[in-house]
């Protein structure tokens, strides 16, 4: 019998790089770091290491100065890394000279959140916008930068040689497609505007959120439906559409695309069709993972968000979901009281700051199934206040 052979992919391995510039702190960057090792780890990498240095501002050649550099380059060269994955985006030039210096696949932030949305994409819509924002962020690094279009068309490597007029005809060759896909989006575009138009009266609910914060958890949960949900960033790339029935009043729910910290602009772009169903929604339901140490920061990112594309006035219920993982963090130095899960009961989120924010305010646990009672009457009271505005000869119904 002849010898078996592991058929299994083997894992690149990556170190990650950050910068600590003027106005932040190590912890933030740390926390950054933190979610770069996730994003990593879900686009197939193996994070062995991570690099920060604090700058005033990034090197305008190599994003980093030269003595970290030859730190990066020595710890790669002993362990025979594969890939440098940096948190922020890097220009071509910077981008041109590091692939020089280290040899290796170089990933800025923009790259890494490319792949993770090019490997995520199920339908036409996704697999086409997904591909107008690669190739939307390829076009300015050709010039002297193999690997990424290599791996673009699925090869390895870099090309040697290759002369100005190829380099010209490879850009046009993007520019082309880039049209292309903009005509076909387009095309796709009308058809889910026509899809939206068929829906009738119904009232729009669309959930919105950082990623992995629970939304298709909550859709399921709402709607009794099968919605994938995973403990992985982007786990949800087209919108999910599902009627819902809350007493006597039905509606239309939409789990959307999770936000993330510098989301690559082009994805913003040219998801802004898919995220038409936040902009035609009357009510958001903004989930929020209470349990996430940064889960302030993750509120802002969302809104600014929602503000880029035309949405942050829209009538919105924030839900703090994961109360089941929330654990209080003492902001006063001389409060000896342990820093435990029962120190805080639903009643003592209420009263705290988060629960002032306002009426459509509520927490639960979506995996433990707490306090979802509460949240399905206050969707359903805010819902029909929207029908009843919107059809007032349907009051009687209520």
């Amino acid at each position: 019998m002849g010898k078996l052979h592991d058929t299994a992919p083997v894992q690149e391995t990556a170190v990650l790089v950050g910068l600590i510039k003027s106005g932040e702190t190590e912890e933030k960057v740390a926390e950054y770091m933190e979610e770069l090792a996730f994003l990593s780890e879900t686009a197939g990498l193996a994070p062995q290491k991570r690099f920060t240095q604090k700058l005033l501002k990034a090197d305008p050649k190599t994003f980093l100065g030269s003595g970290k550099i030859n730190e990066i380059d020595a710890y790669i060269k002993e362990h025979d890394i594969d890939v440098v994955v940096f948190d922020d985006d890097l220009s071509p030039s910077q981008l041109r000279n590091l692939e020089k210096i280290f040899q290796k696949k170089i990933y800025d932030r923009s790259l890494l959140i490319l792949d993770i949305f090019q490997s995520r994409a199920q339908t036409a819509q996704a697999r086409t916008q997904v591909e107008l924002a690669r190739y939307q962020y390829l076009l300015p690094r050709l010039t002297n930068m193999w690997t990424h279009l290599e791996r673009q068309r699925g090869g390895t490597g870099t090309r040697g040689g290759a002369g100005e007029k190829e380099i010209e005809t490879d850009k046009r060759i993007i520019r082309d497609r880039i049209s292309l896909l903009k005509e076909q989006l387009k095309e796709i575009d009308k058809q889910m505007a026509t899809q939206r138009k068929s829906r009738g009266r119904l009232i729009r609910v669309a959930l919105v959120g950082y990623t992995n914060v629970g939304k298709s958890t909550i859709m399921n949960l709402l709607s009794k439906s099968e919605v994938l949900a995973e403990n992985k960033l982007f786990a949800t790339l087209d919108t999910t559409v599902r009627k819902v029935v809350i007493n006597n009043l039905p509606f239309l729910m939409s789990d959307t695309v999770g936000f993330i910290r510098k989301l690559p602009h082009q994805l913003v772009e040219s998801f802004k069709s898919t995220l038409d169903e936040v902009r035609e929604a009357d009510i958001l339901l903004h989930v929020v993972d209470i349990s996430h140490p940064e889960f302030e920061d993750h509120i802002n990112v969302v809104n600014e968000t929602l503000a880029e594309i035309g949405a942050r006035d829209k009538q919105t219920i924030l839900v703090f979901n994961k109360i089941d993982a929330y654990t209080y963090v003492k902001k006063d130095e001389d409060d000896l009281t342990e820093t435990t899960r029962e120190n805080w009961s639903l009643e003592d989120l209420k009263r705290s700051w988060m629960g002032r924010m306002g009426e459509d305010c509520i927490f639960i646990s979506a995996t433990k199934k707490e306090n979802i009672d509460e949240l399905r009457d206050l969707l359903y009271e805010r819902a029909k206040a929207v029908h009843i505005t919107r059809y007032p000869y349907d009051k009687l119904l209520y």
